[in-house]
């Protein structure tokens, strides 16, 4: 009897093992398959900062040109005032 509850306890044993061994290999595929993941996020999280550095420069140029065509504007319609202006002045000489 003293072999077989060895036999068992090893068969046990070994058993144990096997399924520990699998639940790790579990484990470890999981935490691979984690690790892509949050790699293509990080590849994704870079290209949408590098997309919003490249939009914000565009905002900026033409957030600029809008204002020198504002700008532009006023000039323009203070000279047209200064026009009118000069027009009412000589007609009514």
């Amino acid at each position: 009897m003293g072999d077989t509850t060895l036999e068992d306890g090893y068969e046990s044993a070994s058993a144990r093992l096997d399924r520990a061994v699998g639940r790790l290999e579990a484990s470890v595929r999981s935490l691979n398959g984690r690790m892509r993941a949050l790699n293509r996020i990080e590849a994704d999280t870079q290209q949408l900062v590098r997309e919003r550095a490249k939009l914000a420069g565009e905002l900026d140029k033409a957030s600029a040109k809008a204002k020198r065509l504002d700008d532009s504007a006023h000039e323009v319609s203070r000279r047209l005032v200064d026009a009118m202006e000069t027009v009412r002045e000589v007609l009514t000489k």
